[in-house]
């Protein structure tokens, strides 16, 4: 079965926000607060949506920060858990050490 591309939280506030209610990059800047470079680099899925980014966002869209930071966690264990799934998968439980004992 093939695997769904893990979703950076840029992706969805492009295609869920910004696009469908016809808001620019700068225009959000401009409402929030944020620096432009940094929605841009969000955008760009080179940067992570930080506590202070998901409480600006929660405030302008009615969302609430935790959608956001919520987002963010779900994209970064999916990364790591991919770069390493090998080392991840060779620790074992401690109830099954126990087990063995």
């Amino acid at each position: 079965m093939k695997r769904l591309a893990n979703i950076h939280p840029g992706q969805i506030l492009s295609e869920e926000f910004l696009t469908p209610l016809n808001i620019t990059a700068y225009r959000l800047a401009k409402e929030t607060g944020i620096p432009q470079t940094r929605i841009s680099q969000i955008l760009l899925y080179k940067r992570s949506i930080s506590a202070d980014t998901a409480i600006r966002l929660s405030k302008f869209f009615g969302t609430t920060p935790q959608f956001w930071l919520g987002l963010q966690n779900d994209y970064d264990l999916e990364e790591e858990m991919l770069k390493k799934r090998k080392e991840f998968n060779g620790i074992h439980n401690y109830k099954d050490l126990a087990k063995a004992s």
